[in-house]
């Protein structure tokens, strides 16, 4: 039996200064742009997850499955976005609906005919009857909150120790946070992300690991007063990170046992790893599903969906959900045909044989080069994750040495592939991603993994 190598954290280093040196040294107009921007937006970036090292990336254009920045490098694009591009660049289908709706006006603050498509077939999609829009991730996660609070009466939320949803106040807890200050294992510490967030709002958050249904018993004896549980049924926030056989049902169940709502955050998962997201693929309907991202073919947009008594609260006037472009013409014309034209059966079949070919060859690579690496695929998203064992929750997360994730984004992206920075992140694919384009991300991978080991 073959043991997996130990990384030599000088070697990391050494490549590491040698690929940030080519990094910087090809992307001089980029650096210009971001020292200009420096003075009149914060850190030089519109948000600040754009603002990573060795410096950010300016993108100029787009098209199928590449992206340009300004210097004038062609990337494979498996950033795509955050996970928003899943119709690739410039898609004629998306780019013929938003032109000949924005030829007959992109505004009215009043519905279209469009929404009713959409909702329809995103009811259809995720067993979900009734549907309200909004414009981005953070805003369905907000109004579901709400929506949860008001319909059980109850403040308290429960939610899973390292997960993002959005930069609202009420969930912007315990998002990675420090290991001095999130507490033991069994019973995590609720801590606020940033400056600005009121203690308050922190006190009515319960945090609890992923994966760990007696975590979530003992929050549930501990407090009588929790409108819901709020998760990500695949954590995407630290790599990806999948639930264990029946947790997902589990958490369901004891919800319900205490008259509480289970709110799926499918931003993420979304029409990403099946056409009906995570409820299809692991079988589990929530009581509400937050959307975002890929639902758009590209524009600002979001969704809430939910069972016909909690979307009542907002019927009958008891919970506000509203917003200027909630449903605009422009978003729903790119939901619609993103939805009926692109994101088909076939598209779901490209993404697996895409995944089927990744998964091969990275583990292909790992397996000749005795790295203590493994991969996962699901559909459009996935990820190397470099620790050898399954990664079950944060903790077993923070074991992982981001210094090696690190160096392969250099490789990658000073070899022609864009990925979302850092050890969290993970691969989408697009429908126009090819076969050749897949291969060149393993490619690279098996360069990296064969300077890293002195193969």
């Amino acid at each position: 039996m073959s043991v997996a190598l130990r990384i030599d954290s000088a070697r990391v280093a050494e490549l590491t200064k040698r690929e940030e040196g080519d990094f910087l040294a090809k992307r001089q107009g980029s650096r210009e742009m971001w020292q200009q921007a420096t003075g009149s937006m914060p850190r030089g970036v519109p948000s600040s997850f754009q603002d990573t090292p060795p410096q950010p990336v300016f993108i100029d254009r787009g098209e199928g499955s590449r992206v340009w920045d300004v210097d004038g490098n062609e990337y494979v694009d498996f950033h795509n976005g955050f996970g928003v591009m899943v119709v690739g660049h410039a898609h004629p289908s998306i780019v013929g609906a938003v032109n000949e709706r924005m030829s007959r006006g992109s505004h009215f603050a009043q519905p279209v005919a469009q929404d009713i498509e959409v909702a329809t077939e995103l009811g259809r999609r995720f067993a979900q009857p009734q549907w309200r829009f909004t414009n981005s991730g953070t805003e369905s996660t907000l109004d579901a909150v709400r929506l949860a609070r008001g319909f059980t009466g109850r403040e308290r939320l429960i939610k899973i120790e390292a997960s993002y949803h959005g930069h609202h106040d009420s969930l912007l807890v315990s998002v990675e946070p420090a290991r001095d200050l999130m507490g033991p294992v069994d019973q995590p510490n609720s801590v606020k992300y940033c400056e600005g967030i009121p203690q308050a709002m922190v006190d009515l958050v319960t945090v609890v690991p992923f994966n760990d249904l007696e975590a979530l018993e003992r929050a549930f004896a501990a407090h009588h007063d929790v409108a819901a549980v709020v998760l990500e049924p695949v954590m995407m926030n630290i790599g990806i990170v999948l639930p264990d056989q029946g947790y997902l049902a589990g958490v369901r169940e004891i919800a319900h046992r205490h008259d509480a709502l289970l709110i799926f955050d499918e931003v993420k998962t979304g029409v990403t790893i099946a056409a009906g997201g995570a409820t299809e693929r692991f079988g589990v309907v929530p009581d509400i599903v937050c959307l975002a991202k890929a639902i758009g073919g590209g524009l600002p947009c979001g969704a809430i969906g939910g069972r016909a008594d909690v979307m009542a609260a907002i019927t009958d006037g008891r919970v506000a959900q509203m917003g200027t472009f909630n449903g605009n013409p422009l978003t729903t014309a790119a939901s619609r045909a993103t939805l009926y034209d692109v994101l088909t059966p076939a598209a779901y079949a490209h993404f697996d044989a895409l995944a089927e070919d990744l998964q091969g060859g990275l583990d292909a690579v790992i397996a000749d080069h005795e790295l203590p690496f493994h991969v996962l695929t699901l559909a459009a998203r996935g990820c190397v994750t470099y620790r050898k064992e399954p990664v079950r929750n944060y903790r077993d997360y923070l074991e992982i040495d981001n210094a090696v994730p690190y160096l392969s984004w250099l490789y990658q992206t000073n070899r022609g592939v864009l990925m979302a920075p850092g050890a969290e992140e993970n691969w989408t694919l697009s429908v126009q991603h090819t076969d050749s384009d897949a291969r060149r991300y393993v490619e690279n991978f098996k360069e990296f993994a064969r300077d890293l080991t002195g193969a």
